[in-house]
């Protein structure tokens, strides 16, 4: 189906059964419809920025052509937030990127499943497979992000406390409001580049873009979906993200995820150009 045939077709509210490309040539459309106000991240990068230079930006440029509808974005510093002081008070429309089933909103279908990562260098040919890895237990260093499952993990295989000042300096910024605190995942994926930690454990779409623009050559190994704390209990390390809408806006979800089954190789296209490790959906 070419591009004008989609934007036909998905312009209206309800996405007609059956609709066929027809035999023109592709055009470049640009988009004519009512403004969709996109919640954005202003500098919480890979994802975006004010410079539209991340993957979201990306998929919300998409999503305005698929739409036949003009991008605005709203911009936000704080992710704790945002949900509540701009989507839910009508300042914008869509989120591009949460997790399926967020509870906050109402989540279109997936658009893409990915998992947390171990990252090594090559040269140094780690053996690193799961959690249990025995290498886990006698390298040095490994960084991650505080609060995440991967902390998580460090703690149930008894890493914890000789890590936790290297993983302190790894903060890049504190906000002003609520002492919010960031990390720069770039800067993770440096430390295992130039030798200061020998692994690193983040989220695979954070830190994709950063192992593939190494100059120092890096691996990237999605980890299982199987690790478990001392107690047994799973700590999930595979997600699925969708995007969202204000509860009750039935209509545009609709169409978000119209546009989502009729241009899921297009996503998936700059999804893999960013080096996002990709996952089969799992079934609900």
């Amino acid at each position: 189906m070419t591009l004008k045939s989609r934007l036909l077709c998905l312009a209206g509210t309800v996405l007609i059964s059956g609709c066929v490309a027809n035999a023109q040539p592709e055009l470049a459309v640009e988009p004519t419809g009512p403004v969709l106000k996109v919640c954005a991240a202003e500098d919480e990068m890979p994802y975006s920025n004010t410079k539209g230079e991340g993957f979201e930006n990306k998929l919300a440029q998409l999503l305005g052509q698929g739409l036949n509808r003009k991008i605005k974005y709203v911009y936000w510093k704080d992710p704790r937030y945002f949900i509540r002081d701009f989507l839910n008070k009508g300042q914008c429309d869509v989120v591009i990127g949460v997790d399926a089933g967020d509870p906050r909103v109402a989540t279109t279908q997936p658009y893409y499943r990915s998992a947390y990562v171990f990252i090594s260098r090559q040269a140094d040919d780690l053996d690193i497979q799961d959690w249990d890895s025995e290498v886990l237990r006698s390298v040095k260093l490994i960084g991650y992000v505080p609060g995440t499952p991967s902390e998580v993990m460090v703690r149930a295989i008894g890493r914890y406390s000789d890590t936790f000042n290297y993983n302190k300096s790894l903060v890049g910024f504190k906000s002003r409001r609520n002492q919010y605190v960031k990390y720069d995942v770039s800067k993770i994926v440096a430390d295992v580049a130039n030798g200061k930690a020998e692994v690193a454990v983040v989220w695979g779409p954070a830190a994709a873009r950063y192992v593939k623009a190494s100059t120092v050559p890096l691996t990237m190994v999605v980890v299982p979906d199987n690790s478990t704390r001392a107690d047994g209990k799973k700590v999930q390390q595979h997600y699925s993200t969708a995007m969202a809408v204000r509860k009750g806006e039935t209509a545009l979800l609709q169409q978000l995820n119209n546009f989502i089954d009729h241009y899921q190789s297009e996503i998936e296209a700059i999804l893999k150009d960013e080096n996002i490790p990709l996952l089969p959906e799992v079934s609900s």
